[in-house]
Parts: structure tokens; sequence; C-alpha cells
């Protein structure tokens, strides 16, 4: 997903053991280096590599740590019809 710099967002990435993570940065290829360099956050670090598998824009740093936090409460199984609907809304 392609934002503008600076442009705060919140993303899920899946790591390599099927578990997904949620975060936001406002540098999203930089932060996804960081998770499989390993420098990213301590849960990504033992389960490298970790792939992009969503990312929404959010207005300011203050939505995108309330978003994270929305989607860090939802079930496996409601962040998992989350990714298929927006899958589903990227491919039309």
């Amino acid at each position: 997903m392609a934002l503008p710099p600076g442009q705060w967002c919140v993303y899920l990435v899946e790591c390599a053991d099927g578990t997904l993570y949620a975060g936001i940065s406002n540098d999203l290829a930089r932060r996804l280096q960081q998770h499989n360099d390993g420098s990213g956050a301590r849960y990504t670090r033992s389960r490298r590599p970790v792939s992009l598998v969503y990312a929404e824009p959010a207005a300011d740093r203050s939505h995108a740590s309330r978003r994270e936090y929305e989607l860090k409460q939802l079930p496996r199984a409601h962040k998992l019809r989350l990714l298929a609907g927006w899958l589903a809304a990227t491919s039309e």
C-alpha cells in the first residue's frame, strides 16, 4: 500500500508462524524492514519473516493508536474477516 510520506497508518502483518501483529507507523516501508531485520517489535523478532497483509490510513497518531487498540482487541476470526473484506475490495 502506498501512503504519502509522514501519513500515519495502522497495519497488520502476518508472522512466519501464522499469527497476526497490529502496529502503527508513519513510514510503513521502514517499519516493515525493522520487523524483518529484528529491530522491530519484540513479538515479531522470533516470528520472522513478516509480511504486510493489511494497512489503513489514519488522520494522525492519536487516531492510529486508537484503531490499533481496536484491532488488537478483535478475535483472530474477526481480523481474518476484516482481511477478506479488504482483499475483496482492493481486487475489484
